[in-house]
C-alpha cells in the first residue's frame, strides 16, 4: 500500500512508517512527538479534521468491556467524518483471527482492537492489511499512554526532566507509560511489590530509549524512595481483567501501595494524581485523592479522544 504525506488545513501530516499502532514500538521517537503535537492541534481545531475519514468505516473489536475506549473511538471516527462498527466477544472464537481479519478488510478501512493476547493484534494487522490500532492488550496500552502524555504536556508545558511515578502492578499501562516517558526525556519510576515488576525486556528497551534522551527508568519496591520529588503519581487497578482469581492475594500484597493522601504527601508538593480508569475507590486509591484538586483523571479520559483522533489522522495518510 502506497504511503505518502497528506495535508489537512495547511498541516502536513506524514504517515506512520509502521502503518499500525500494534504496540508503542510502532512509533518512532520523532513520530511520538509529532503525534502529540498533532493531538494538540486536533483538540484546538476539531473542525479542520472533519473530513479525514470521510466514507471510511472503522472496525472496533472488543474482547473486554469498555467505556472510555469504545466511546472515544466511536466519537473519533464520527468527528473525523467516518463511522464505526462494533463487535464484542472473542475475536478468534468462531473462526481463526486471520479469517476475521480478511473479512474486515473487504468491508472496512481501519481496525481498533481491545484484546487479551497481544498476538491477536499482530495477526489482525498481518492478515487484514488495514491500519490496525492496539486499543489495549495484556502487554500494552499505547492509546492510554498517548492521552497521558498529552495531559502532562497540558499541565507541565513539556516532559523533559520531569518525574512520573507509577505505583502498583507492573502491567500493560506501566509498560506503555515507561516507553513513552523514556522517549520524551521524562524520568519514570515504577514502584511495585516484589514479584509484580514490569516485564524485564520492556524495562531494558525503555532504558535503551532513555540513553538517548537523558531520562532515568527505575524499578523499585521502596515506596518512599520511589515517590521522592515525583511530580505526578499514577496508579491502576491491582487486578486487571482476566486476573480476578488473584484479587484477594493481590489486595493483601498491594495494600501498602494504595495511593492515599499520606502516600501523595511523599511526592513533590502539588504532584498530579493520575489513573487510567475505571478506578476501584478505596482499593488502589481513595475517594479523597480521586476528588482532590491535583487529580487529572478526567483530563486523561477526555484526552483519549484527542490523542486517538490524531493517531487515526496519521494512519489515514495511507488510505488516500
Amino acid at each position: 500500500m502506497k504511503m505518502h504525506n497528506h495535508t489537512v488545513s495547511s498541516v502536513t501530516i506524514p504517515p506512520l512508517a509502521a502503518g499500525h499502532l500494534r504496540s508503542d514500538f510502532d512509533l518512532t521517537s520523532a513520530e511520538l512527538r509529532s503525534l502529540l503535537e498533532l493531538a494538540i492541534d486536533v483538540k484546538a481545531h476539531p473542525a479542520h479534521y472533519g473530513n479525514v475519514l470521510r466514507g471510511a468505516i472503522v472496525s472496533l473489536l472488543f474482547e473486554k468491556p469498555s467505556l472510555r475506549t469504545r466511546i472515544t473511538f466511536e466519537v473519533a471516527a464520527k468527528q473525523l467524518g467516518g463511522d464505526s462498527i462494533v463487535q464484542t466477544g472473542p475475536i478468534g472464537g468462531r473462526e481463526p483471527v486471520k479469517d476475521v481479519a480478511r473479512n474486515l478488510a473487504r468491508w472496512t478501512r481501519m481496525i481498533a482492537a481491545r484484546t487479551f493476547a497481544q498476538q491477536t493484534v499482530e495477526e489482525l494487522a498481518q492478515w487484514s492489511g488495514l491500519p490496525t490500532i492496539n486499543a489495549l492488550s495484556d502487554l500494552f496500552h499505547p492509546c492510554q499512554a498517548l492521552a497521558d502524555m498529552l495531559t502532562l504536556r497540558e499541565h507541565w508545558g513539556g516532559w523533559a526532566g520531569r518525574t512520573l511515578a507509577y505505583v502498583g502492578d507492573g502491567n500493560n499501562v506501566a509498560h506503555s507509560l515507561m516507553l513513552d516517558a523514556a522517549r520524551l526525556g521524562m524520568h519514570f519510576r515504577c514502584i511495585t511489590p516484589a514479584g509484580y515488576e514490569p516485564a524485564a525486556e520492556i524495562v531494558e528497551a525503555a532504558r535503551g530509549f532513555a540513553a538517548a534522551t537523558g531520562a532515568r527508568i527505575e524499578v523499585t519496591s521502596e515506596i518512599e524512595q520511589g515517590l521522592m520529588q515525583a511530580e505526578a503519581v499514577y496508579t491502576d487497578v491491582w487486578a486487571s481483567m482476566g486476573q480476578e482469581h488473584e484479587a484477594i492475594e493481590r489486595a493483601r500484597l498491594f495494600a501498602p501501595y494504595q495511593v492515599n493522601e499520606a502516600l501523595m504527601a511523599m511526592a513533590a508538593p502539588g504532584a498530579l494524581f493520575m489513573h487510567c480508569l475505571p478506578a476501584h475507590r478505596e482499593e488502589e486509591t481513595t475517594d479523597a485523592v480521586m476528588e482532590s484538586r491535583v487529580s487529572v483523571v478526567f483530563d486523561q479520559a477526555e484526552n483519549r479522544l484527542h490523542a486517538q483522533k490524531a493517531l487515526m489522522v496519521m494512519l489515514a495518510a495511507q488510505l488516500h
